[in-house]
């Protein structure tokens, strides 16, 4: 029996759906059915589709030694991904040999230019002092009365100060009370990738990220490094305000720690619309994003830019509460 029959026969005596199965893997549905036809085109490579046969096996209760055996030896493509190759950077390092540097004129510059600004500040200096020494008041012979230079924009200037401090009582305490901050619901909440909404992760549970409950967050899909595997530059939930509100604050709670996360807003649910506004970093179970000054927007975008590592040595995010602050 091949890994996809025993993988489906497996999940229908467990007496568990397709749907099923993705909840508990957070692997997607399409993934799901592709293996269980031997199809696994859409895993991403065989690193990742090992992946996806261990959690599948282990959520229908099979063992997955056995088909994951069985994938190395039937399955395995030739331009294999390896665990090195996914930690590789994707800019390789030259092997040539860099071209000497011929340190000769960039020495000769930059010992003008030191000598160049050292003649400047002396020349300065020179004439601050001559002008300071020009500008001190001569000493007033003994007994002698001198009077101040220039006074009568003195007095003028005693007058203008008097009469400032005269207005000020008149002017009186600003009267303008700051509007209070409460908590805002969303009208919505959806998952958000890179392209948009088009591609973000878990879609049917990012609900699940504002319903408070910590046993049932909405997660992430799950990758081999904190960095998304060199797969995608992050991954989110996009919040629909229904309206543009003023913004203050964004609470969100998470399953784990570690992770770096943004707040971007914007008017339109679109990547480039949505520029950033507050972000920590390395952070974990509750986290308070906080802009600058308060942002009059209808969109709200929860970014992560790196994962926090899950208990099964992989990295997925995990959220279960967020709060809105601000004002209509």
């Amino acid at each position: 029996m091949s890994i996809g029959a025993t993988l489906a026969a497996a999940r229908r005596r467990a007496g568990l759906t397709v749907s099923d199965v993705s909840q508990r893997t957070r692997v997607t549905e399409p993934i799901i059915q592709g293996i269980e036809h031997d199809d696994y085109a859409a895993c991403g490579g065989d690193f990742y589709a090992r992946g996806h046969i261990r959690a599948i096996a282990r959520a229908v209760g099979e063992d997955p030694s056995p088909l994951i055996d069985e994938f190395d030896s039937t399955w395995r493509s030739a331009a294999e991904i390896t665990a090195a190759e996914v930690f590789q950077s994707s800019m390789p390092l030259r092997k040539r040999e860099r071209r000497r540097v011929r340190w000769t004129p960039f020495v000769a510059v930059l010992v003008l230019a030191v000598l160049g600004f050292a003649s400047y500040k002396f020349v300065s200096g020179v004439g601050r002092s001559q002008h300071a020494a020009a500008a001190s008041p001569r000493p007033s012979p003994p007994g002698g009365h001198t009077n101040p230079p220039g006074g009568t924009p003195a007095v003028q200037g005693s007058s203008a100060q008097a009469g400032a401090t005269r207005s000020s009582p008149a002017a009186g305490p600003s009267t303008a009370s700051p509007v209070a901050v409460q908590a805002l619901a969303p009208a919505s909440v959806a998952a958000f990738g890179p392209a948009g909404l088009s591609d973000g992760d878990d879609p049917q549970g990012a609900a699940q990220a504002i319903g408070g409950d910590p046993s049932r967050p909405w997660i992430s899909q799950w990758y081999a490094t904190a960095r998304f595997g060199s797969l995608k530059r992050g991954t989110g939930l996009l919040l629909d305000m229904g309206r543009p509100v003023t913004v203050a604050s964004v609470r969100v709670s998470l399953v784990g720690s570690g992770a770096n996360i943004q707040l971007r807003a914007g008017s339109k649910p679109r990547p480039a619309w949505l520029p950033r506004v507050a972000g920590v970093s390395g952070v974990g179970h509750t986290v308070r994003l906080q802009p600058g000054t308060p942002v009059h927007v209808r969109y709200l975008l929860i970014w992560f830019t790196k994962l926090p590592p899950d208990n099964t040595g992989t990295y997925r995010a995990a959220v279960y509460r967020i709060t809105v602050q601000g004002h209509r």
